[in-house]
């Protein structure tokens, strides 16, 4: 295998430092047995930040909807409306099960979705819209009765417009302007009248994450997302500018995100190269952070053929992966490693990203080798159950007391042969 590095990535994937994980240690504890009075600590500290209650009334979402423009507000709602149809879609394929698996045995599940779910919406750089649009709709399609959300204040104070707008629409039972650690410890541990939740999803900095790896237990989350990242596959036949924008698009989340080009042409990658520089150059809108990013962790891998490039791309196992080829359907076919898949010159992150109907929380740093991202599903608890009969008893007890045996657990041996006494003595009574 013949793999040659044409530009490799000059700094390593981020994770959290010993640093970052004392700090995020020290505020979930001072949360935990300080409540509100410490949420107002850190509020003050880190966002200057300290109303007289954190919660938005409907007077601030109406305001935000008046501040939030008609046409704005419309493409909000598109995307809430294809996010809400694609996870009502996934909904609909999956469902309860009970099946009679011998005679006197019925084993089977239902889906029960998670009582009370807490949506972290990122502010920072960039007020994402799009995040509270992908977790809360999509816990509510799934049947999540109470919903709440929380999302940084900006400068100014209160939650970005548009963004409060699309945490309303959404449809959020709760809103709250907190943001960071504190939040999410707000929200797990429940203070000031916050009843607790018992899941925590949506992405965020090195500090959220590292917030949610230590509070995952008592509570559930929905992965650990580290600094995005995009991967491109393409070959001679694609365009070498489209494929260099959506290159630094991806590098516009910031100066760690990851962003790939493999493919097995020489020429087609220097010719991306010199679109990226050529876009850098010129026109590029946000080239201070993209040019960071392109230089911090931008690759282009160059392989002898698709089935090499096929190994590296599933190597990577990227959060986003793009096809441009002349034969995509032979890709599609054959990879397993991605978080979301864009096929085709027509298909993009950014859709993905913001409106088209699949959710953006995506695994990163190789996680999708073993699990998707989120989805209708993450907020469904499949939960099982058993019916047994006489009939059934006489089958299973024997075997299960065995084993009991077998393994020294004679308590539940017991148990086993209780059930058989317990026919025997019915029968007696008959």
């Amino acid at each position: 295998m013949a793999i040659t590095y044409l530009k490799s990535a000059e700094q390593a994937s981020e994770s959290a430092s010993p640093e970052i994980s004392q700090t995020v240690k020290q505020i979930l504890e001072d949360v935990k047995e300080q409540g509100i009075k410490a949420v107002r600590k850190y509020s003050q500290k880190f966002d200057m930040w300290n109303p007289e209650s954190f919660r938005v009334d409907e007077e601030m979402i109406e305001k935000a909807r008046r501040e939030t423009p008609p046409e704005l507000r419309a493409s909000i709602d598109f995307a809430r409306e294809q996010v809400d149809n694609f996870a009502r879609r996934q909904r609909s394929t999956i469902g309860s099960l009970e099946v009679e698996t011998m005679p006197g045995v019925t084993l089977g599940h239902k889906l029960v979705p998670v009582n009370a779910v807490g949506c972290y919406v990122p502010g920072g750089r960039y007020p994402l819209i799009s995040s509270a649009i992908m977790t809360i709709t999509t816990a509510k399609a799934a049947g999540v009765s109470r919903v709440i959300a929380c999302a940084p204040p900006t400068r100014e104070g209160g939650i970005h417009a548009p963004q409060l707008y699309a945490m309303a629409a959404a449809g959020a039972d709760e809103i709250y302007c907190f943001g960071g650690v504190q939040a999410l410890a707000a929200m797990a541990y429940g203070v000031d009248g916050i009843k607790p939740v018992d899941m925590i999803v949506g992405a965020g900095n090195a500090y959220v994450a590292e917030a949610k790896r230590q509070l995952f237990g008592p509570i559930g989350i929905d992965l650990l997302a580290g600094p995005t990242e995009a991967l491109v596959i393409a070959d001679e036949s694609a365009d070498a500018r489209l494929v260099a924008a959506d290159l630094l698009g991806q590098a516009e989340h910031g100066p760690t995100s990851q962003v790939v080009l493999v493919t097995d042409s020489e020429l087609f990658a220097q010719k991306v190269i010199e679109e990226v520089e050529q876009w850098l150059k010129t026109s590029w809108p946000t080239a201070e952070v993209s040019e960071q990013a392109w230089k911090n962790r931008g690759e282009i891998i160059l392989c002898d053929n698709r089935e090499e490039v096929l190994q590296v791309a599933d190597e990577i196992a990227s959060e986003h992966v793009e096809l441009q080829t002349s034969d995509n359907n032979w890709y599609f076919d054959r990879l397993t490693n991605y978080g979301s898949l864009f096929i085709g010159a027509r298909s993009t992150v950014a859709y993905g990203d913001k409106a088209i109907g699949t959710n953006h929380v995506l695994p990163t740093d190789g996680a999708a080798r073993y699990t998707g991202g989120l989805w209708v599903g993450k907020f469904l608890k499949t939960l099982t159950y058993q019916k047994v009969s006489e009939e059934g008893t006489r089958v299973v007890a024997p075997h299960v007391a065995a084993i009991c045996d077998a393994e020294r657990m004679e308590g539940h041996a017991i148990t086993a042969r209780l059930r058989l006494e317990y026919e025997d003595n019915l029968l007696i009574k008959k």
